[in-house]
């Protein structure tokens, strides 16, 4: 089996929602995101205000240039170097530029350029941070207790995502863009404190079960670009995490794009306006953070591999259906089922991989998940855009539904993803 019910380690009784040392994680990384939050409707306000709505898309678009480049880069140097220390390192210079920016706005008008290099630098910063951040809850935690992390780590993403823009509005309107990269900058020093008290405990060697290929690492590193290769290859190779990243991305790309960029054509089509575009929005995030609130009080789900299939089946037909219903309230039902699908396939799937990731690999495994989310799916916007154009809303959200379906067909074509299980804690012995 690619992973297995095993009897853990008695210290790993504490629920991962009950331990003291993730909680400090997550608090830490809730601060973290919502000034990520708060950092991007600065940057946002101030380029509008600087130079007009173009300027906007280019600013914006400028961040996300380094950080999909550098993001393997990241994985590298999170495996050579403790995850802890990246994630500090970075933490700390985000905290640096974000209140050395808020200081210069206060002292004289934001100008463009300054902004651009301000995204720039950001941008790489978070191309270090984002896969040590990503590779530390295997680590902070025992495998029984891995999906709770995940479950926990994907509400704090979404409370963020809701608490953050109010915060940097509330901000920019009382105080304006110094005022708000202060705040950003605020929130991530209130991070750092509780990254320094996490502690790394050791759980133990996992059993040969729970891990379906032997530890590949070599004994001491090469160059940058050969760890990177030997990374790539490593996931390629795994008969576990290679069909799970490919699944994971072919996801990514089929829905992202018609949930985001389609579901404003929808409702413009439909006549829906802004209001309706707000409900089926909130009604997929509704359902994804009940997904993540089910899986973190629970901690395991049967049959992992299959689940992590059907929800995905779940997610394709629902994205398609979103198009093809007539009435504002059906679209709105369907995306709160999308969302909870979606969510249940996402922990799933990052669960799955990060418990059969070797430790030594984490960082770079991260880095090409996270890659196919930063730097693979937003390219699919301009495409379902200019095919929403030319063949109009229906076809387009059944076509891409379609799309992500593949992903099912590799999942279920995996005898590894088929049979994967998350590991828990057993009294008995396994046969």
């Amino acid at each position: 089996m690619a992973t297995a019910e095993t009897s853990l380690p008695e210290r790993a009784t504490t629920p991962a929602y009950r331990d003291g040392n993730v909680l400090r994680w997550l608090t830490a990384y809730t601060a973290s995101l919502v000034g990520d939050s708060v950092y991007f409707v600065a940057l946002g306000w101030s380029a509008q205000k600087a130079a007009g709505p173009a300027e906007v898309g280019l600013v914006m678009a400028t961040g996300a240039l380094p950080r999909a480049l550098l993001m393997l880069g990241g994985g590298v140097v999170a495996d050579r170097l403790d995850p802890r220390r990246v994630i500090l390192g970075s933490d700390a210079l985000r905290c640096l530029l974000i209140l050395a920016v808020a200081v210069g706005i206060a002292l004289t008008a934001p100008a463009l350029w300054i902004l651009v290099a301000v995204a720039l630098v950001f941008g790489a910063i978070d191309a270090m941070f984002v896969p040590a951040v990503g590779a530390l809850p295997p680590r902070i935690t025992s495998p029984d207790q891995l999906a709770r992390v995940i479950g926990l780590r994907s509400l704090s993403m979404r409370l963020s995502q809701i608490a953050g823009p109010p915060i940097g509005g509330l901000a920019m309107g009382l105080g304006g863009p110094a005022a708000t990269f202060t705040i950003a900058g605020l929130l991530f020093a209130l991070s750092l404190p509780l990254l320094l008290t996490i502690r790394i405990p050791s759980f133990g060697v996992r059993d040969a079960e729970q891990q379906p290929e032997p530890s590949t690492a070599q004994s001491e590193p090469g160059t940058a670009r050969k760890d990177l290769l030997d990374g790539l290859r490593y996931i390629r190779r795994h008969r576990l995490i290679g069909p799970l990243v490919a699944v994971g991305a072919i996801c990514e790309l089929g829905l992202v794009g018609t949930l985001n960029v389609g579901m404003v054509l929808l409702n413009a089509e439909r006549g829906w306006g802004p209001s309706g575009y707000g409900w089926i929005v909130s009604s997929f995030g509704a359902g994804a953070a009940a997904s993540a609130a089910l899986l973190a009080i629970v901690g395991w789900l049967p049959r992992a591999g299959l689940m992590l299939a059907g929800t995905l089946l779940v997610c394709c037909v629902g994205a398609a259906a979103i198009a093809l219903v007539p009435t504002l309230w059906s679209a709105a039902v369907l995306a709160a089922v999308v969302g909870l699908n979606a969510g249940i396939f996402g922990s799933l799937d990052n669960t799955l991989v990060q418990t059969a990731a070797d430790p030594a690999y984490l960082g770079r495994v991260t880095s090409v998940v996270m890659l196919t989310m930063v730097g693979l799916a937003p390219l699919s916007y301009p495409l379902v855009g200019a095919a929403i154009g030319a063949w109009g809303v229906a076809p387009v959200f059944v076509g891409c539904g379609c799309f992500a379906s593949l992903g099912v067909v590799i999942a279920l074509a995996s005898d590894a993803v088929r049979r994967a299980e998350l590991p828990r804690r057993r009294t008995g012995v396994t046969a």
